[in-house]
């Protein structure tokens, strides 16, 4: 199953190192976020692929550099004014031709956070003295805008308000860099108070939501018994047979939307909510941070029954079927489920030696 996931990354994979989402008509696209989760899979490795990624993401931000230069000293008024969350997949272009969500400040946070991740594991992540400059001014974007009370489209691009899961992206981000640039330390001061006033909500109009679970894995900002309450929350109310909803509401791929559209009110869509896949692995990643490492087991298997073939995950089931959407095999999934099954084994080869090294002392 590794091996199959890994090959599906390959086939996703841009010469210049960064990936489309999907190979689907709607997601091959370059998204900056997609870029960084997946990367994760490769942090590990003892190859260049992780690396390889950023650089390319450095190089996509160097492109735009003159953006940044304003974006640092004069704030945004309109979205598309914001550092732009997906690209073309052959020139690296921001895309223009239809209204999207680019205020997305988790998705700096995640870039920053993958490049102070990689330092911390010895991995050359700046190549030079612009990837050095790219840092420091993504870092005084951030301060520029106020990420900690400027309301965002959040990881699933969505209607602008307050979202822990960006903030708690960008705490983490700015926390990871502090070594290589400067970091003013009010920006994680008033990250981290506006996030614990959100706590437990994922935001005003979400009492819970997938995305809450960035908050233990990758950045581990919460932990013990908060980060408890966040699966516990998730599993009660938006885990589903085939996935995770996003939120209860969710119009996306929901099964009234083809009928309705998506402007109705989120009562609405309940109980007709698409089940994200990436959920599962995701849900898995954190029981074994928790230590819960049966239910990460369980959850890995969970993931493995929903491969539309081996390795290959779709982006989401519609609501209580077995029918996926287009955006088969998603890069995002498969990664999480490499990083859910690494972990599972590593767990278990760790456990296995510790029960090992206690026979012979028995002996």
């Amino acid at each position: 199953m590794l091996q199959e996931s890994y090959r599906v990354l390959d086939q996703l994979r841009l010469p210049n190192g960064l990936y489309v989402a999907s190979p689907s008509d709607n997601y091959s696209f370059v998204w900056i976020r997609d870029c960084v989760y997946i990367a994760f899979a490769y942090l590990e490795d003892e190859s260049d692929t992780y690396e390889r990624t950023f650089y390319g993401l450095f190089d996509l931000f160097r492109k735009y550099e003159w953006k940044l230069d304003i974006l640092v000293e004069q704030k945004p008024h309109y979205e598309w004014e914001y550092v732009h969350a997906r690209y073309d997949a052959r020139t690296i272009d921001e895309i223009h031709d239809e209204k999207w969500g680019h205020v997305q400040h988790d998705m700096i946070g995640a870039f920053l956070f993958g490049i102070g991740e990689g330092v911390r594991r010895k991995k050359r992540m700046l190549r030079d003295e612009s990837d050095q400059r790219i840092v420091q001014k993504l870092v005084r974007y951030l301060h520029n805008v106020q990420y900690w009370k400027d309301p965002d489209n959040g990881i699933w691009e969505e209607w602008r308000e307050m979202h822990s899961s960006s903030l708690g992206a960008c705490l983490a981000g700015l926390r990871h860099v502090r070594s290589l640039c400067d970091v003013p330390g009010e920006m994680i001061e008033a990250g981290l108070d506006a996030l614990m006033k959100l706590y437990p909500r994922e935001s005003a109009d979400k009492s819970s939501d997938l995305a809450q679970l960035s908050l233990i894995y990758p950045y581990q900002i919460l932990h013990g018994a908060m980060a408890e309450k966040i699966v516990e929350q998730i599993e009660r109310e938006l885990l589903r047979e085939r996935g995770v909803i996003r939120y209860r509401g969710d119009s996306y791929y929901s099964t009234h939307e083809k009928e309705y559209g998506r402007g109705y009110p989120l009562s609405f869509y309940e109980g007709t909510e698409a089940e994200w896949t990436f959920g599962l692995p995701w849900l898995a990643i954190c029981h074994q941070l928790l230590g819960h490492h049966e239910k990460a087991l369980s959850y890995v298997k969970r993931t493995e029954q929903v491969m539309t073939r081996p390795g290959e995950l779709p982006e989401l089931y519609y609501s209580g079927q077995s029918r996926p959407n287009p955006n088969t095999p998603l890069g995002w999934s498969s990664a999480m489920y490499i990083l859910a099954k690494q972990k599972l084994t590593v767990n278990s080869l760790h456990d296995h030696q510790t029960s090992v090294h206690l026979r012979q002392l028995e002996i």
